[in-house]
């Protein structure tokens, strides 16, 4: 598969099982000749620690290098308390994460954190990330002066993307667009194992897309961006246009008249009862999500689009509105070429890419791991 010979992928797999990275776990003989020495990551190799600051949430998880989630936290948030409030509690979370470590879980390899918005990578500094109302937030020295460890911070979808690459349902596929639907509208682009970045660090953006000159005020400052027609707040904001013009749905008792309590689980949980409101307002969207992936095929030419974030879990719903306009708006030989699944680790997606973010950096280089890791 990789083209190399064998003596190659003999040296290669020894500086691996030197370090720990891997290890044997016994022979296979079901084939001709010499039996096969079968290996597999070593989940003793260390730990990672990763999370994401959501707009409403922060999520942590500490995995072994197997790599199997051992802990795991998730908490609401909210966004208005500030940005030093929000970071200083992710770091009491990712301190918790690391200070449940056991002596088997060995020494913590790296930190990754994943963020809704436009990041420096030079310096790891937050640019702009509107839905939380962050400018120019130097997270990465906050969190490199707490933690005595290799810090990554990136934009979550980027994350997420590479998270489905390595771990999900982006496996073993060479062009991937991964499109992330929760309280905004993100995305990115995996192409042959890297992610594409662009000039300055901030492809991706694909919900800052103006799809009606004439539409909603986004949050960024523009009008009709992709994120206003296909996101958490779009979803909330149909359905509460839809009540407020006197339609009937169910949602209405399970907020208990306050619409402000809506979650994204209680309008999936709705459309699975056969309230109108909820359907219809998830085909709605749908539509509009179709529209856009529509012209990403066409720009990108992507052989999968993994859909991921909150609105993931509507999938079901959102999906086959999304095909209708794919079948009408993108080319044949991109629409035939891809496929669109939702991500395999859902609203986990970007924790899981945290980890990936730390594997591609050791296995990239194992003989530098000790130097950077040890």
């Amino acid at each position: 598969m990789t083209g190399l010979n064998k003596t190659t992928v003999s040296s290669l797999v020894t500086e691996l099982t030197e370090r720990q990275f891997v290890h044997e776990v016994g022979l296979d003989s079901s084939g001709i000749g010499r039996p096969a020495m079968l290996l597999e990551l070593n989940p003793e190799a260390g730990c990672i620690v990763s999370a994401e600051i959501g707009v409403d949430f922060i999520s942590v998880i500490r995995t072994d290098f197997a790599p199997e989630i051992i802990w795991q936290h998730k908490e609401s948030i909210d966004s208005k308390v500030g940005h030093r409030t929000i970071i200083d509690r992710a770091i009491a979370l990712l301190d918790e994460a690391i200070d449940s470590r056991s002596a088997s879980d060995g020494n913590l390899l790296g930190m990754a954190v994943g963020v809704p918005g436009l990041i420096d990578q030079v310096d790891l500094t937050v640019l702009f990330a509107p839905n939380l109302g962050w400018r120019d937030v130097k997270l990465g020295s906050v969190l490199r002066e707490a933690f005595d460890v290799p810090v990554f911070v990136d934009n979550e979808a980027n994350m997420a993307a590479l998270g489905e690459y390595y771990f999900g349902a982006a496996q073993g596929r060479d062009e991937i667009l991964y499109i992330s639907a929760g309280v905004g509208l993100g995305g990115g682009i995996v192409r042959s194992g890297a992610l594409v970045k662009g000039k300055t660090g901030c492809a991706g953006e694909f919900g800052h897309m103006t799809m009606d000159p004439e539409g909603e005020l986004c949050s960024c400052g523009n009008r009709g961006c992709w994120e206003t027609l296909v996101s958490q707040s779009a979803v909330f904001r149909h359905i509460r246009q839809a009540i407020e013009q006197g339609r009937t749905s169910v949602l209405s008792e399970m907020t208990e008249g306050d619409l402000k309590r809506l979650t994204i689980p209680m309008v999936v949980d709705a459309a699975r009862q056969g309230d109108q409101v909820a359907l219809q307002v998830l085909d709605r969207v749908g539509h509009d999500l179709g529209i856009g992936v529509a012209s990403l095929l066409n720009a990108l030419n992507p052989d999968l689009v993994v859909f991921g974030g909150i609105l993931s879990l509507a999938a079901d719903f959102l999906l086959p509105p999304m095909e209708i306009e794919l079948e009408q708006r993108a080319l044949d030989w991109n629409r035939t070429a891809t496929r669109v699944v939702p991500a395999r680790h859902g609203c986990d997606a970007c924790v899981m890419g945290g980890v990936a973010t730390i594997y591609q950096t050791i296995l990239a280089q194992p003989g530098n791991a000790e130097r950077v890791f040890g």
